[in-house]
């Protein structure tokens, strides 16, 4: 390289592009370089291909890490205290249950069925504690090393397509399109960077507080909290494959680099998804919807029990109850039933038989009433409306029906008075 190198005030990848261009150049009489015809266009578009690769290089290492700061024991310094206060409070939380359970002992095999499952959950929440820093650590690594594979054994993924639609593309040459498509990299640069942070510290809360959550199995096999924390967790570990679900997706955008960035906006918006609200899920009326879509289309009575059998029918059932609903606690069993609780432990006592007061007898009714109203009115219009599709004549309409369930009673009809009957006449007296 001569003394008088052009490319000594450049830094960074541009002089290692001046400096590949003065190396393929040709030498002039007077000692200077010659760099070949087009160098300045050929140097911006390598520019652009190489800042094209190292966006996609770095985001690939943020979004797929090889090591995250969980803790990989059990008894580490950040994972023991949370351990130690989830195992105490399944002991505490089991204990409370087989108090219940020996207070309410009259009722004999379902109360020994809670105490049972109370007792062999708590055994699978206390040994699931000491096992989630590992399988979180394998898991990860499992996944990193899935991802890092796909990416570098096929050209097809997400960001072997882009460099090669720079190279090849329709629009490789436009510099709009060149300008779109790194803007997008740059922004998924920065989601790649929050996924990043995400992870790390999502992890780690999510591994602290496995104890805590798991606890609430020992109430007898509630699993309503374990999901939610799985379906987080799996989200947040799960990330780096949205880069390989849009895979399909590539042949659609034609070697066009504008498309290509659309496609980058969407792998953002799914991994804000699956980073915030975890796995996502195909709820009852999407699949129904997709259900309908292939009865419609198709006889083919195979395809239609196929998706019968993935989406069966659904009833909605009634959730009004007759009565207030009321929670068997220990303290109103044992009020309620506080005499088959004493014969239970071999303790006499007397109760009073039940009676059936004027007072309860008119709570009783009219406590129904409002709901037999309902009832009555909801089947009349029921039949009104059928009647007015058959065309058939509606019935006679009868008085309206009170709010309490009854019909007002007839006026009734003034009868007249009956006259008194003529007094008889007495015979003077002698």
């Amino acid at each position: 390289m001569p003394d008088n190198n052009p490319c000594d005030q450049i830094k960074g990848y541009a002089r290692e592009f001046c400096e590949r261009s003065l190396d393929d150049g040709t030498t002039a009489p007077d000692g200077n370089v010659i760099p070949p015809s087009g160098g300045v266009t050929d140097t911006a578009a390598d520019l652009v291909k190489d800042l094209a690769k190292g966006l996609c290089d770095t985001v690939s290492e943020l979004v797929a890490p090889k090591s995250l700061s969980a803790p990989v024991e059990p008894d580490d310094w950040s994972y023991a205290p949370f351990m130690w206060l989830g195992q105490h409070i399944a002991v505490a939380i089991f204990i409370c249950v087989v108090v219940m359970c020996a207070l309410t002992a009259w009722q004999g095999l379902p109360r020994l069925r809670q105490m049972g499952a109370s007792t062999g959950w708590t055994l699978v929440a206390i040994a699931g504690m000491s096992a989630v820093p590992a399988a979180i650590m394998e898991l990860n690594k499992a996944v990193s090393h899935a991802f890092t594979a796909a990416f570098n054994a096929d050209e097809a993924t997400l960001f072997g397509s882009i460099q090669s639609h720079l190279e090849e593309g329709g629009d490789a040459g436009n510099p709009l399109a060149q300008l779109l498509i790194i803007s997008a990299l740059v922004v998924l640069l920065a989601f790649a960077g929050l996924v990043f942070v995400a992870r790390q510290l999502g992890t780690l809360a999510f591994v602290c507080a496995a104890p805590l959550v798991l606890a609430s199995l020992a109430r007898g096999g509630d699993t309503t909290a374990v999901r939610a924390w799985l379906n987080r967790l799996l989200g947040l570990l799960f990330t780096p494959m949205v880069l390989l679900l849009v895979t399909p997706f590539i042949p659609l955008t034609k070697k066009s680099l504008v498309l290509d960035t659309v496609l980058l906006l969407g792998v953002c918006a799914l991994m804000l998804r699956m980073i915030f609200h975890g796995v996502p899920y195909v709820g009852p009326r999407i699949a129904g919807a997709a259900r309908s879509m292939v009865e419609s289309r198709t006889t083919n009575p195979v395809a239609r029990a196929v998706v019968r059998a993935g989406v069966p029918d659904v009833y909605e059932q009634e959730n009004g109850p007759r009565g207030l609903r009321t929670v068997p606690t220990p303290a109103r069993a044992v009020h309620q039933d506080r005499g088959v609780l004493l014969a239970a432990y071999g303790v006499p006592h007397h109760t009073r038989p039940g009676r059936l007061t004027t007072a309860s007898t008119i709570k009783q009714v009219n406590e129904g009433a409002e709901r037999h109203a309902r009832l009555t009115e909801a089947r009349r219009q029921a039949r009104v409306a059928a009647q007015s599709r058959t065309g058939a004549p509606q019935p006679r309409q009868g008085p309206p029906v009170s709010p309490a369930g009854t019909r007002p009673p007839a006026p009734a009809t003034v009868a007249p008075a009956p006259q008194p009957a003529p007094m008889p006449t007495r015979p003077p007296n002698p």
